[in-house]
């Protein structure tokens, strides 16, 4: 009897593949046997050959809904047939090569079983399947076994063991199958102790109350508290110190969510998609808690996506704010005695159970720009799916990108696939720093990476640069050290599919501040290059920063240093000194600032747009003396431009472009001129701020077009966490197709800093390929 042996990668591991191979076997009447490994699943099928290519090309076909398949390879088979077909137990491997699944939102299945009296599972809130429920989160190593999971210490009982060995049963192999017999439990405790009756019923009460009570769930714990009530918001804001930054909130259903916040198809599809991240909505309606988003139109809103959830919103009849456990900037608590400790001045109760969260899991943030639904930060529901790296990748392996200061995340290539870890954070934290650590060491792990090549940025002080010298030093590994905004673009051309050997594109990366060439600080740069070459060929003027990081805290400061740059100061007092910003500024000590540019003390120069939007956005009044958090200002300018855009344009004369050296330097010069004048003339807030926004995307338009006649071209990269702007991504998105022009910007990696990582490690990988 023939044999055929087929290997397929991909996610394929405690997804319901091996069952789904099971079917498609008996349907086709072959016999032999299915199992994990560490290359992903092996299939050693008998049969007929007509039939065997049949059932081969039925596979992609038939895929499970968490299941991804990258390749499927086959190959003859000798030896015997055997009577039927089974599935058989995890062999080890040489490598691990599969890929772990991410966590995924609670499918209809199990919310069926959670909503009926009659099922077992009624009202419990581990219930899961192959379907969904928890992967990274609890994993500890490969093959994807329930051993290596923190489920290895809850014992199934006989019931759970017969759906987990019944292959035509959606939990077969469920590795965290479970139910009230044998499974995690919950508890609802305050600073005493045990409180009695149903802990789900209990946190609702107490969340209608006006108490704040700390959720644990699927990657890390939460911090609830009713979204309609101001005051507890404004406690809540108080106690972990978060004073302006928006908070998550959770809705119990869609319809809910429609009360507070516009919600289009394509969202609608997000929210309720197995990641279920956070989107953030266009503001709509009233009712709820103006502090839980200060000065902006937008709200961050996610639906249930665990039973636990679904339970607690079924007897809420308003959204909660659900935002990490944590005091502000710090990982969010993991671990129920840290959770004890850390939030006792934050939350009055704690909803607790005993599963161990292995892997620190943020919620993945969305927004819908341009069309597309774009990642902002990538971590539940994401991480650590693989990206199938773009033709003459295929042989890269063994590559350790050690990522951003600022939104950390890592990447390892792993045999022509790129595994881009969850948001880590900010590495200025000493438990994040603790965090990046042990989150590299359990990733090698999973995936058997020793690297031999290690990325970094070319930032001396990033303690991510430093940890990766420290690696390469110690494995050995070779060090490469890669170009901050070279990084954004390569990022932009992996995710997209650019070959290797792909001809040149123009880009645009904005952001805030990055290490350019010979120590300088860039961010409003425009580049033509690929994986390997990336020439600077335009840029923002640069510009003091007075006082260092302290003028990204301090937007009049980038206001100041701007306007000091292009006039003379006295003349502009005379011609402008009524303005609120010229007052505002001539209290501060410009003296002091003035010696520190001229000396160059602590003020660098940078081309930073991030900077730029802050200056415009404290010449309108908006945060000037202080941002509570960072782009704070920069979004302020675009909520404010948002009703006004559409019916204005740019200021006219309000660039120019100059050849300095090799580069051409943007000026602003003439824009600082029409907005200091519309301001002392009293035009509308909102239009001046729209008219600032037309003029970047009219003047990067003109110069990108311009830059195509001298490097030709087709195709533009718009990056750089400054693009996580909607009106200008897709200003400036619009312009350029008409302009004949293919625009790519990221999607599924953050264009901020988050999806850094990516562009560094293909970058690493292009030098090995030479």
């Amino acid at each position: 009897m023939p044999g055929l042996a087929i290997r397929a990668r991909g996610v394929v591991q405690g997804v319901g593949f091996r069952p789904t191979i099971w079917h498609l076997a008996k349907t086709y009447h072959l016999t032999g046997s299915v199992w994990n490994d560490q290359e992903g699943v092996m299939i050693h099928a008998y049969g007929p050959a007509s039939v065997l290519a049949e059932f081969a090309e039925a596979i992609p076909k038939h895929l499970p809904p968490l299941a991804r398949l990258d390749a499927l390879e086959s190959a003859e088979l000798l030896g015997s047939a055997p009577d039927e077909f089974l599935i058989v137990a995890s062999a080890g491997g040489r490598a691990a090569d599969t890929v772990i699944a991410a966590d995924a939102a609670t499918c209809p299945a199990c919310l069926a079983d959670i909503a009926d009296p009659g099922n077992r599972r009624y009202r419990y809130p581990f219930t899961n399947c192959t379907h969904c429920g928890p992967r990274l989160s609890i994993v500890r190593r490969v093959p994807y076994d329930r051993r290596h999971t923190s489920m290895a210490g809850f014992a199934m009982c006989p019931e759970c063991l017969s759906e987990y060995q019944d292959p035509a049963d959606r939990r077969f192999h469920a590795q965290a199958n479970c139910c009230p017999v044998c499974g995690p439990r919950l508890w609802l405790e305050d600073g005493k102790g045990l409180l009695p009756g149903d802990p789900i019923d209990q946190a609702a009460a107490a969340i209608r109350a006006g108490r704040i009570v700390a959720i644990k769930g699927l990657g890390g714990f939460h911090l609830a508290c009713d979204a309609a009530n101001a005051e507890t918001v404004r406690r809540l804001r108080q106690r972990k110190r978060r004073y302006a930054k928006p908070f998550a909130l959770m809705a119990g259903s869609e319809t809910m969510l429609r009360r507070y916040a516009e919600c289009s198809s394509l969202e609608s599809a997000a929210l309720q998609s197995p990641a279920a991240p956070i989107m953030v909505l266009t503001a709509a309606g009233a009712g709820l808690a103006p502090e839980l988003a200060p000065g902006d139109d937008k709200l961050g809103f996610l639906l249930p996506y665990t039973p636990l959830h679904h339970l607690l919103m079924a007897v809420l009849n308003t959204p909660i704010v659900l935002t990490s456990g944590n005091v502000s900037d710090e990982p969010q608590c993991i671990d129920n005695a840290a959770a004890r400790a850390e939030l006792t001045d934050i939350a009055d109760l704690w909803l607790m159970h005993d599963r161990d969260i292995v892997n620190r899991l943020d919620d993945s943030v969305a927004r819908l720009v341009d069309g597309e639904i774009r990642l902002l930060r990538r971590a539940r529901g994401y991480s650590p799916q693989a990206l199938i790296l773009p033709v003459g990748f295929e042989q890269a392996d063994g590559v350790l990108a050690m990522g951003a200061e600022l939104k950390n995340s890592f990447c390892l290539i792993r045999r022509g696939q790129a595994i881009v870890s969850q948001h880590i954070g900010d590495l200025e934290n000493t438990a994040a720093q603790r965090d990046y650590r042990q989150t590299i060491d359990l990733y090698r792990q999973l995936h058997g990476c020793t690297p031999t090549r290690i990325a970094i940025d070319r930032h001396p002080g990033y303690l991510s640069s430093a940890h990766g010298r420290e690696l390469a030093a110690a494995l050995p590994a070779e060090l490469n050290e890669v170009q901050h905004h070279h990084a954004h673009l390569a990022a932009c051309l992996a995710e997209h599919a650019a070959p290797l050997t792909g001809p040149p594109v123009l880009a645009a990366i904005f952001d805030g501040l990055g290490l350019g060439d010979e120590g300088s600080l860039w961010g409003g740069e425009f580049f033509w290059g690929g994986y390997r070459t990336c020439r600077r060929l335009a840029h923002f003027e640069a510009i003091a920063l007075p006082g260092g990081t302290q003028a990204i805290r301090e937007p009049w400061r980038n206001a100041y240093a701007q306007l000091a740059h292009y006039f003379a100061w006295p003349d502009l007092i005379a011609e402008y000194g009524g303005l609120d910003i010229v007052q505002l500024l001539n209290r501060k000590p410009l003296a002091t600032l003035d010696a520190m540019i001229a000396k160059g003390l602590n003020s660098p120069p940078a081309s930073s747009c991030g900077r730029w939007f802050d200056a415009f956005a404290a010449a309108l009044g908006l945060h000037a003396e202080f941002a509570d958090y960072e782009g704070q200002a920069a979004i302020a300018l675009e909520t404010l431009a948002g009703p006004a855009f559409f019916g204005e344009r740019a200021y006219p004369d309000a660039w120019t472009l100059a050849q300095t050296g090799e580069s051409r330097v943007l000026s602003w010069r003439g824009l600082w001129l029409a907005v200091l004048t519309d301001l002392r003339d009293g035009t509308d807030l909102a239009r001046v701020a729209a008219r600032i926004h037309h003029t970047l995307i009219d003047a990067a338009s003109a110069i990108l077009s311009t830059l195509a006649t001298t490097h030709p071209a087709d195709t533009v990269v718009l990056s750089g966490g400054v693009f996580q702007n909607r009106l200008l991504l897709e200003g400036l998105s619009a312009k350029l197709r008409t302009a004949g022009f293919q625009v790519l910007a990221p999607r599924a990696y953050p264009a901020n800093d988050g999806g850094l990582a990516l562009g560094q490690a293909v970058i690493a990988a292009a030098a090995a390929a030479r």
